[in-house]
């Protein structure tokens, strides 16, 4: 398999037949979670959690980007998985400009509209793009150290505070678009969370409201030479992911990360009384998402 351009990570699968890359274009679990633990909801009885805004010496993601802010430069960020071999992310990708981004990345900017929240935003760079294109920008993240970095770069409102707390920081808010790009619905961490988000995503999308989020189809990562997968049905769903990073001494804590196929996330929005459009499919079985709430005809 060709390497993939845009691509930030090759996941070699161990104990398999051969090396695969798997497709996550900017490692949104790290721009997301910090790899601190996943839900802070307050919202839904069956999850609750303390919500997690990390500390500066806690965020290996955080002094990452720090350092890439102010040197132009970072050393490795290493990530580790027990499904697979370490493996390094550029941290320069977390910077990259519109013009850099892949195409499933523009056009959800494109898409974008109203008031929009940025879910993870970590170094900024589509919370800019945004701005460049006019629109007010909510850009959110746990990280302080990424939230000073993108106040430093020009990103104008740029808040430190989880998804799942958004409400608590500004009562009765609603967003036209969410954006959780990057593979940003990983953030659910495992299918059957799926539905509490759903539930949020009630609570905080204006009526009209779109979310827009990418995701891949992992599943050949999976497959030997004569297309047969090794695919355990009695298990988890094979999305459902576990991740660590590192950058120099500073060790984050393992999270879960989900990548889900486009059929199973229709499915289960469509449960949960939203329709999903996917408006884009890239070459690397990856897809940008439209999801906006079912009206009654």
């Amino acid at each position: 398999m060709q390497k993939r351009q845009n691509s930030i990570f090759d996941c070699k699968k161990k104990r398999g037949a051969r090396c695969r890359q798997i497709t996550v274009r900017k490692w949104s679990f790290l721009i997301i979670t910090g790899g601190m633990s996943l839900f802070s909801i307050t919202f839904v009885s069956e999850i609750i959690t303390t919500t997690m805004i990390l500390q500066k010496d806690k965020d290996p993601m955080g002094l990452a980007i720090a350092d890439y802010a102010k040197n132009g430069s970072a050393e490795r960020l290493r990530v580790f998985s027990p499904q697979f071999e370490e493996d390094e992310i550029p941290v320069e990708t977390l910077f990259r400009e519109y013009e850099a981004m892949p195409d499933i990345e523009q056009k959800a900017l494109q898409t974008a509209h109203g008031h929009v929240l940025d879910v993870g935003a970590r170094a900024g760079c589509h919370a800019l793009a945004l701005q460049d294109m006019g629109m007010e920008v909510t850009a959110i993240d746990i990280s302080p150290l990424s939230v000073e970095t993108m106040q430093r770069r020009g990103v104008k409102n740029a808040v430190l505070c989880d998804l799942f707390d958004i409400s608590g920081h500004n009562p009765g808010k609603t967003y036209d678009t969410v954006i959780m790009l990057m593979n940003g619905i990983g953030i659910v961490g495992k299918i059957e969370k799926l539905h509490s988000f759903f539930a949020y995503m009630k609570q905080i999308l204006a009526p009209g409201g779109q979310l827009l989020v990418d995701s891949s189809d992992i599943r050949y990562v999976f497959e030997n030479e004569d297309g047969s997968l090794d695919i355990n049905l009695n298990t988890a769903y094979y999305g459902e992911m576990e991740y660590q990073i590192q950058y120099k001494h500073t060790k984050g804590e393992p999270f879960p990360w989900l990548y889900i196929d486009f059929p199973l996330l229709s499915n289960i929005a469509e449960n949960n009384g939203f329709i999903a459009d996917k408006i884009l499919e890239g070459d690397h079985y990856d897809y940008l998402a439209r999801i906006t709430l079912r009206t009654n005809s």
